[in-house]
This record gives C-alpha cells, structure tokens and sequence, in this order.
C-alpha cells in the first residue's frame, strides 16, 4: 500500500496591496482679518491746493494656501496663476506672494512684485507635490501695493472699483 501526499503550502507566499495615492490640485485665500479689503486713497492732510493723493497702504493680511499632489507621468510641476479682472484706470496694483513660511514637499518660489493686468501671470512657481498647512498664517503671505504713478495720474476717476483677484494653480 502506498499513499502520496502533496505539499499544498511553502515556507513563502505573496499577495498585492493597492495603494491608491489620488490628484490633488487645492487652493485657498485665508485671511488674519477679512479676505474682501479696501484699498483707499486719501486726500494729503492737512488738505492743501496742489498735492497729489495719498497712496493706499499696503495690505499683507491674505495668505495662499495649497496642497499638490502631481500625477505620476504628468507634469513635473504647479504654479499658480493670478490676474484681475479689471484694471482701475491711473492705479497701479502689485502683489507679492512671499516664500512658505510652513508646508512639506516641493513647495513653490516666489519671484518679486507682479504687476497685477487682466493676464494670467506667475505669482508661485516649481510647485511639486506639496502642501503649505491651512489658514491664516500658513503658506505664503500676499502683499498687495497701490500706487497713482504720475505717469497715468491723468487717467484717474472717482469711483469705488471692486475688482476681484483670481488665483489659479495650473500644470506646467
């Protein structure tokens, strides 16, 4: 009598974890007080014939925040895109996004004050996978300027402009 028997198991054996990582592409605005601010030029004081405005104090109260995470295969990196979407006639107004004061990963550069136009142009570059943290006080802080240069002080006009600023994170 014989009797075979056969091994059905081994010192070894394997299986497939899927790791599923997803695409991420989030921006915020956070602000220490209000995103939505007023820009005001004053009268010189005290008020005498044949001064010019006073210009608008600069406002560093908003912060950009994101988190990026790039598809594999996709582009090699974000920045983020701002523009107006008017232009107040005789008024110059800049935005400067500092460097990331808090995040992990390939956080973007900033370059120096953009010149805000109704054109998308670079405030953040070189962004990889990447996030800056949430709220006020995380990211990178936005310094809005305001001028009435003497070169287009003719164009000015009393109104009260409410001009929205659009940032976009974009693939390079």
């Amino acid at each position: 009598m014989s009797v075979t028997s056969m091994a059905q198991d081994t010192q070894t054996d394997n299986h497939v974890i899927t790791v599923k990582v997803p695409n991420v592409a989030l921006l915020d605005l956070e602000s220490t007080a209000s995103k939505n601010f007023n820009a005001e030029f004053t009268q010189a004081t005290p008020l005498e014939a044949g001064e010019k405005i006073t210009k608008a104090q600069d406002n560093s109260d908003t912060w950009l925040n994101y988190s990026s995470i790039l598809v594999d295969g996709g582009a090699s990196s974000r920045h983020v895109d701002v523009k107006i979407d008017e232009l107040v006639p005789g008024i110059t107004i800049k935005v400067k996004a500092g460097n990331a004061s808090t995040g992990e990963g390939t956080l973007g550069s900033t370059g120096g004050r953009v010149t805000l136009s109704t054109v998308d142009q670079v405030a953040v570059a070189g962004i990889g996978s990447a996030y800056t943290e949430t709220g006020a006080s995380k990211g990178h802080r936005l310094t809005y300027s305001f001028n009435a240069p003497n070169s287009s002080y003719a164009d000015l006009r009393a109104k009260d402009y409410a001009v929205t600023v659009t940032y976009t994170l974009a693939d390079d």
